[in-house]
């Protein structure tokens, strides 16, 4: 029996490998031990919960004024141990985190497997965003398999002379995670108090914008600009409700509250754990993010997405015209925001276009191909 060792520690890579761990630990064939690195600790254990996955592993690396070098030096670190008692045949590691660039570099060591999920995405630019796209495509070099969300992020691994052979477009688990994620927060017996709150303090009467940000890029400047964009937009618009979730890195939040608090139709709250969150996205007008995970799930609930950054990797959606780059020009995010509030046949053409991301099977394909091997 082939032993498999799943890895993830932040909320994004424990949404994303969700599924995997569900269908793994479902089928018998296989031995599947789970690891948490807990590089986020609270917003990974509201996932876990969610999914109700309870990790066998734990190394629970996450300090306050965390930085890479000793984020990285311990996980690799931590890895030793658990990789010597599981004795993995396979190690999964998600997309472009620290955990999943120091895992896999363990993994190597130890003489596993390294399968990648969500490989291949590429902005070729080695320091955007920092330091995910260094930490994917170095992961990229060390991976043995690769799940490819879509044919350009497999045409991207081609042309680094990755074998074909190696390398599987899955469609991306994200929305494997997110469609069962909607069935069960709109079941009948579901009850969530973040939920239940926002029901309270929201006017579904209007459009619901929701916003979120916490990328390092966007620290400073381009935060005060999106900052100012949404406070035009609210007091232009007033027949819209802004609700944006603000992350607790003390660099977004102060000047978010500096700057949005005490404006009528813009509603702050804290960080939303996932099951809230894609209830809100669901009932949400239209979504502004810097979020890559959030590109590829809004179009599947119809929404469209205004990104917040100059370039990303997840470039498929913009050709297909569900998400647009807004960057963090004040008067761009204006623009583009009015035209999707006032003009409806432009609205409802961004939001009937079809995901390119995937139809929810992603997971079975990843263990099938590992079943064949």
């Amino acid at each position: 029996m082939k032993t498999n060792l799943i890895v993830f520690g932040t909320r994004p890579e424990a949404i994303k490998m969700a599924p995997l761990v569900l269908a793994f630990k479902k089928d018998r064939s296989f031995n599947t031990k789970i690891c948490v690195t807990a590089q986020h600790r609270e917003m990974l254990d509201q996932v876990l919960d969610f999914f109700d996955i309870n990790p066998d592993y734990d190394l629970n690396v996450m300090k306050p004024n965390q930085n890479l070098y000793s984020l990285t030096a311990t996980i690799i670190e931590g890895m030793k141990s658990v990789l010597e008692e599981v004795n993995p045949d396979f190690v999964y590691v998600h997309g472009d985190t620290t955990t999943s660039m120091a895992v896999g570099i363990a993994a190597f060591y130890s003489g596993a497997k390294v399968c990648h999920v969500e490989a291949g995405l590429r902005t070729f630019d080695r320091k955007y965003p920092f330091p995910e796209e260094f930490n994917r495509q170095l992961t990229g070099k060390i991976a043995d398999y690769h799940f490819a969300p879509t044919t350009l992020s497999q045409k991207n691994l081609l042309q680094e002379n990755i074998n074909n052979n190696n390398i599987i477009v899955t469609g991306n688990t994200v929305i494997d995670a997110l469609l069962f994620g909607i069935e069960k927060v709109n079941s009948i017996n579901f009850k969530d108090n973040e939920i239940e709150n926002l029901k309270e303090i929201l006017d579904f009467n209007k459009k619901i914008i929701l916003v979120t940000g916490h990328r390092r890029e966007n620290h400073g400047e381009g935060l005060l600009n999106i900052c100012s964009a949404l406070k035009q937009i609210a007091e232009n618009n007033k027949e819209t409700q802004i609700i944006y979730p603000v992350h607790l890195n003390p660099n977004v939040e102060k000047p978010v509250y500096e700057l949005l608090s005490g404006i009528d139709n813009i509603i702050l709250v804290k960080p939303l754990a996932y099951a809230a969150f894609i209830w809100l996205m669901e009932k949400s007008y239209l979504i502004i993010t810097d979020s890559g995970g959030i590109q590829e799930e809004a179009p599947s609930l119809g929404k469209p997405v205004l990104v917040t950054r100059d370039t990303t990797e997840r470039p498929e959606a913009v050709e297909e015209g569900t998400v647009l780059l807004v960057g963090t020009d004040t008067k761009k995010i204006i623009n583009e925001t009015q035209k999707l509030i006032s003009d409806a046949a432009y609205y409802k053409t961004l939001s009937m276009l079809h995901n390119p991301y995937g139809d929810g099977n992603a997971t079975s394909r990843i263990v099938n191909f590992i079943k064949e091997l």
